[in-house]
């Protein structure tokens, strides 16, 4: 093979056609080599056949070495005193004195080649190939400007692997470094082998492409496997791995009451940290549904989402009587809507705000509008997933909305909350809820002096506000004074006693009367103390990758008393105003159980679990026939390493006069490919109560490319299934489907989900 090297701003000129055949010039650019190499001076030019390669070369920059010098120190140049005079060593970087070093940029292949010297362009044909990192172009035949990076290739493929992006055309034009111009192709965002036919793709008469933004089709076809599936006569499709502004794929459905159901989201991207997705869903028997989200991130924790959905119901008429007795829908609004959000906002100087919104327009809408992308059941996902925290359940008729700041500081808090409620009860009897404008907490502890007197306090203002009924103001005073009792090595106590002073200002608003005097006062008496000690041991055993078992052992004894003050003569805003007496003795027992070991010479624990057993003696004369409590049992066990992989928690209270039993399992497991399980069961007959009810949900791999969960909600008291869930997923590479059934009373929910590497939203129908 014949080998020519040439540099781009300078070219041998030869006075006659030359033909090479073992010629090498060392130059720091370009280099080729071929089978046969042709050289003309005019025009000045390379023709280059069979085997051709085309390298562009670069140069890197020279190694840093680490060198050591000595150098005087700053208190000898400045005549200070120096208890050293010896120069001082000093280590600095120089660039170290070697050949220079050359990294390959660019590497063309094709079995013909052209090269224009004075334009600095080639012509190419057969088996073309251009690599520059990990993209590449191949082709049959093209022209490629080498200075400007821009060329035409005929029945031509790019491969953009940063960008997980694939091009095929009969012809393409790169017309920019990023950008490109398509004829009769298609566009693939994600990764296709060589001779394979993509999964699926956007073919187009043509297309306009920018990596990393867009892709502009005309006659844009949507092709499964080759088969094309949807037309449109133009079509914009992100080919980027960041947001992007434009039309995300729609959502169709249909429902008995709702009708057919098209909903075409529209993204905004508002700025790097900023973006809005704007909804038009249409209800063929409701009317026009629009919506909004928008959303924030500035920081970690300054961040902040917001939606609201807007519906003028065409089924809210007293002449939709089927609508309303097969469903079971009390509303009688028309204009119906949801506003959600929240907002996270955590200062510099350690003061925290935390602001919830929550606003429905009637009962009915959130169970009636429970799936779909504006549904409730998306909308309390992404909330939750974003910022820790969802709504109130959707059949929860007095809506909270809250504004709270925090600022801790030394052992002390003060947090302010602002309570607004949304009350879309059916029947708005009065007393209507209770607005916290504002409610004040300060709480504390603080050592007194030298010794280990503690005082604590909580101490609370609430300004209680209600269209209708009784409010007024509240203020809370609860000081206590604790210590430690000496009372020898082998027993640990502990005594606390406090006041609590709750003064209130009583004022009525609406309809609210109230005749038992507008400044009553509560003062309440409080004692607590306890009795135990702690038996430790240390069991050898391989349990969980770990050398040993540590059992703490700690039976207890303590004894709390709650004077006896009539309530009677105050109103009842929450659990603060009716405080009940106390005069009882616990005693109980707590296991507690962790795991150590020596890990790369570092010692490891962690904890394996507890089991706390308890019970109750009541002193009090009214309790003289029953004074035993329920005997109350929690264990709870983590047997990996990472307890948020897997727990199970187990509590019981069991009644020792025969009054019944409680139950409640809640049990979780993750593993490391993602399969799933949650359960949590509830049982409760103690004193006549009546609640059974089991919510269960599992995920699992059950092939490579195959998934599938289901979940339940199911109230065995009431045999009544709440909620449940099933899905089937199939997700190979580039794109995947969703089988879903989603039922509640009153509806049922069957649904295809499609979702398409890098684009979008998924593409829904739903039944």
């Amino acid at each position: 093979m014949t080998k020519l090297s040439f540099g781009l701003a300078s070219f041998l000129i030869f006075s006659s056609p030359c033909l090479l055949l073992a010629d090498t010039i060392e130059t720091e650019e370009w280099q080729i080599e071929a089978d046969k190499v042709l050289r003309f001076d005019n025009p000045n030019s390379v023709i280059a056949e069979g085997k051709v390669v085309l390298t562009k070369t670069r140069k890197l920059p020279p190694v840093l070495k680490k060198k050591t010098t000595s150098a005087t120190k700053w208190d000898v140049l400045l005549e200070e005193d120096s208890a050293a005079d010896e120069p001082e060593e000093l280590t600095q970087e120089v660039v170290e004195d070697a050949e220079p070093r050359y990294e390959t940029a660019v590497t063309i292949t094709a079995d013909w080649i052209a090269y224009d010297v004075e334009n600095n362009s080639i012509k190419a044909r057969g088996n073309i190939s251009i690599a520059d990192g990990t993209d590449r172009l191949t082709a049959e035949s093209g022209t490629f400007d080498l200075e400007k990076e821009t060329g035409t290739f005929s029945k031509a493929t790019i491969l953009r692997d940063k960008l997980d992006l694939h091009l095929e055309g009969e012809s393409i034009t790169k017309t920019g470094v990023n950008t490109y111009s398509i004829t009769d192709g298609w566009v693939v965002t994600c990764k296709v082998d060589d001779e394979v036919t993509p999964p699926w793709s956007f073919a187009a008469a043509e297309a306009n492409v920018t990596q990393g933004e867009y892709a502009t089709l005309k006659h844009a076809t949507f092709r499964i496997k080759d088969v094309p599936v949807f037309y449109s006569p133009w079509l914009m499709v992100p080919v980027g791995n960041t947001r992007q502004t434009g039309i995300m794929f729609p959502e169709f459905s249909t429902s008995e009451y709702g009708g057919f159901a098209f909903n075409l989201p529209l993204f905004v991207n508002i700025s790097d940290s900023s973006d809005m997705t704007i909804y038009s869903e249409y209800l063929t028997n409701r009317g026009f549904m629009p919506g909004v989200e928008f959303r924030y991130a500035l920081a970690p924790q300054k961040k902040g989402g917001f939606m609201a959905s807007y519906l003028k119901d065409d089924l809210s008429d007293p002449s939709e009587t089927e609508y309303y007795q097969d469903t079971g829908y009390t509303h009688t609004n028309d204009d119906r809507y949801w506003v959600r959000g929240k907002l996270d906002h955590d200062f510099d100087n350690g003061i925290v705000t935390r602001t919830d919104l929550d606003l429905v327009s009637d009962r009915d809408y959130l169970t009636e509008f429970n799936s779909g992308s504006t549904g409730f059941r998306q909308s309390q996902e992404r909330f939750l997933s974003s910022f820790g925290r969802g709504f109130q359940n959707k059949t929860s008729d007095q809506r909270q909305n809250t504004f709270k700041i925090l600022k801790s500081w030394d052992g002390m808090a003060l947090e302010g909350v602002f309570l607004g409620i949304n009350d879309v009860r059916h029947d708005k009897t009065s007393p209507t809820p209770l607005w916290k404008l504002p409610s004040l907490d300060f709480t504390g502890s603080r050592l007194l002096g030298l010794s280990d007197l503690s005082l604590d306090w909580d101490t609370d203002y609430v300004n209680y506000y209600r269209e209708n009924g009784v409010g007024g103001h509240r203020f809370d005073i609860y000081p206590r004074l604790s210590m430690p009792l000496p009372m020898g090595p082998y027993l640990e106590s502990r005594a606390e006693a406090g006041v609590r002073d709750t003064l209130y200002s009583v004022q009525t608003f609406g309809d609210g009367t109230w005749d038992q005097g507008n400044s009553p006062n509560r003062l309440l008496g409080e004692f607590h103390t306890e009795i135990g000690t702690t038996l430790l041991r240390d069991f050898t055993a391989n349990i969980g990758g770990m050398d040993g078992l540590t059992h703490n052992f700690r039976p207890y004894v303590q004894y709390d008393f709650l004077s006896d003050t009539d309530q009677d003569d105050l109103p009842s805003f929450d659990s603060v105003d009716r405080i009940g007496d106390a005069n009882l003795i616990t005693y109980g027992i707590d296991n507690f159980f962790d795991l150590f070991g020596n890990s790369d010479g570092k010692e490891t624990n962690r904890e394996y679990g507890y089991l706390k057993i308890k019970q109750s003696y009541d002193m009090r004369s009214n309790a003289s026939d029953e004074p035993m409590s329920p005997v109350r049992i929690k264990l709870r066990f983590t047997p990996l390493k990472d307890i948020n992989n897997a727990r199970l928690i187990y509590k019981t209270d069991i009644s020792v006069y025969g009054n019944g039993t409680s139950h409640t399992v809640e049990a979780f497991y993750i593993n490391s490919r993602g399969d799933a399980m949650n359960l949590d069961y509830r049982y409760d007959d103690l004193n006549g109560a009546d609640t059974q009810q089991i919510n269960f949900a599992i995920k699992t791999q059950l092939w490579d490319t195959i998934f599938a969960a289901y979940d339940i909600e199911h109230s065995i008291s009431e045999s009544q299934i709440i909620e449940q869930n099933i899905s089937l997923m199939y997700q190979p590479a580039c794109w995947s489907v969703e089988l879903q059934s989603k039922y509640t009373p009153g509806d049922t929910t069957f649904s295809i989900m499609f979702n398409l590497a890098n684009i979008g939203n998924p593409l829904g129908f739903r039944l």
